[in-house]
């Protein structure tokens, strides 16, 4: 019986290793590790990839091998482009670049096909007249989910006022409204979550208000803006005299809600207690519910890495909420913090004393990779005396008004020095099931990994990818899921970027 019980076992290896299929693309001697690039998506049986080094723009076409077809230089772009963006739809992409020529910010539109040429020319959307240089993008592009809204828009500070710029567009970006707001801010104590657009075309952000830079949010507003509105709406979430930061916004544009997540206090430097969960109705700006579900000591015990299970909770960030189809959702959270000679680590500092996702400025697509910007640090890029470590993943199912369904852990220890581009997860849906990429240290060498969670909240741990080449280190947080069972990840090679695809 233990013979056959081995040999079960290895049959079960094997069949997992040949379950995932690895390609990966030929280092290109100009893909060194300062290149700028995002996973544009998978056209037919093409994938493109946007790459920038210098002053040279060009896409990378692809097979299914990931051997390169082409190699498309964008020839009709500037020398300096402050930012692009990528809307994919199943045939094409639109391109969506800004630049500065003199005092003017330009902000253009190009639509490309699955063979990464040029279907238009380049398309003008807006300007906009600025007295200084502009280092950073000043235009923001957002989609719905069905990609039949899309919008570009720009907040100009004046004064104590900040003022909203949008244009709202369908998918042939042909403009439905454009609308002007000044809304009243007060710097260092408001805050903005991510700016969403749903399926029916409405605007919709979260404003949260703080008595200090360094307190967490004590005002909660949810801010929205119709379609052909020309200022915004205002709701008051009731935070119960409770707090909460970092908060993450869902639309769920099935069942027409927004979907309101963060960790929340009891005090204002107080322990994280659990995850405070708002669902508001889209179509009449009303609350559904509003809940505070706390993580009990069992859980706690099971998530920290480091200190009391009072302050379990303190170092961690949600990262990814997926909705069901009937209200609930899935939310993950991960533990994250630094250590520094020159610098403690301090949430606040991180949340909102450097630019973050919480200012509109600095509000980018998660799968563009720069080498010279990563969400790590709170330090900027060459703090080398910072280590970085990204541990366990709280992974919580909670139904339609925010209450506990199940939770599950996925345990990882992770840490790296001077950077943490190899550090993170990637999340891949397939089967029904959640997988988790991320590497861990083997013998001093990095080896992607990966874990599972059903439905119900079981958790596996998988084989070892064993049919990963040698020095290939994989960038998981850059990943991206190209198709129902194909994601591309990011890896060095000898200095030099190249992609991976695993298919499931």
């Amino acid at each position: 019986m233990k013979q056959i019980g081995v040999i079960l076992i290895l049959t079960l290896v094997s069949l997992s290793s040949k379950a995932q299929r690895i390609v990966y693309t030929q280092p290109d001697n100009n893909d060194t590790r300062s290149l700028n690039f995002e996973i544009i998506g998978k056209f037919s049986n093409n994938y493109l990839i946007y790459k920038n080094i210098r002053t040279n723009y060009y896409i990378t076409v692809y097979d299914q091998d990931l051997n390169q077809k082409d190699k498309v230089e964008l020839k009709f772009l500037p020398d300096k482009v402050l930012n692009v963006d990528f809307i994919s739809y199943p045939d094409y992409a639109w391109m969506i670049y800004q630049y500065q020529k003199r005092n003017i910010v330009y902000c253009n539109a190009v639509k490309i096909n699955g063979d990464g040429k040029l279907l238009t020319d380049p398309i003008e959307l807006d300007t906009s007249a600025i007295s200084f240089f502009a280092g950073n993008k000043i235009y923001t592009t957002i989609s719905s989910e069905d990609k039949k809204q899309v919008m570009v828009f720009k907040v100009q500070k004046k004064s104590n006022q900040f003022v909203f710029t949008t244009l709202l567009m369908d998918e042939n970006l042909k403009l439905k409204h454009r609308s002007r707001i000044e809304t009243n801010y007060e710097d260092k104590k408001y805050v903005f979550s991510d700016f969403l657009l749903s399926n029916a075309g409405n605007f919709v952000f979260t404003a949260g208000n703080r008595s200090s830079t360094r307190d967490y949010i004590e005002d909660l507003d949810l801010v929205t803006k119709g379609v052909y509105d020309d200022d915004f709406t205002s709701m008051k979430i009731n935070l119960s005299e409770k707090y909460v930061d970092d908060v993450k916004l869902k639309i769920d544009n099935l069942n027409t809600n927004y979907i309101l997540n963060s960790l929340y206090y009891l005090k204002k430097r107080g322990n994280a207690e659990g995850i405070f969960t708002a669902v508001v109705d889209e179509e009449t700006n009303s609350l559904v519910s509003g809940t505070f579900a706390k993580i009990d000591d069992s859980l706690r015990a099971g998530i920290r890495k480091k200190g009391s299970e009072k302050t379990a909770l303190n170092d961690f960030f949600i990262r990814n909420v997926i909705l069901k189809k009937d209200g609930g959702f899935l939310l993950m959270a991960e533990d994250f913090y630094t250590q520094s000679r020159s610098n403690n680590w301090n949430r606040w500092d991180y949340l909102y004393g450097y630019p973050s996702y919480f200012s509109p400025y600095y509000y980018y697509s998660p799968y563009y990779y720069n080498y010279y910007n990563y969400y790590g640090s709170p330090y900027g890029y060459g703090a080398n005396d910072t280590r970085y470590y990204y541990n366990n993943i709280l992974v919580a199912s909670l139904d339609s008004t925010g209450k506990y369904q199940w939770t599950a852990v996925v345990q990882k220890s992770q840490y790296d020095d001077e950077s943490d581009n190899f550090m993170s997860y990637a999340l891949m849906i397939t089967g029904g099931k959640l997988h988790f990429l991320f590497n861990e240290n083997l013998r001093r060498n990095l080896m992607l990994n990966g874990w599972t969670i059903d439905g119900e909240g079981d958790v596996v741990r998988n084989p070892p990818m064993h049919n990963l080449d040698r020095g290939y280190d994989f960038m998981p947080r850059y990943a991206k899921q190209v198709s129902a069972s194909e994601i591309i990840v990011p890896c060095m090679y000898r200095n030099y970027i190249c992609f991976a695809k695993i298919q499931f």
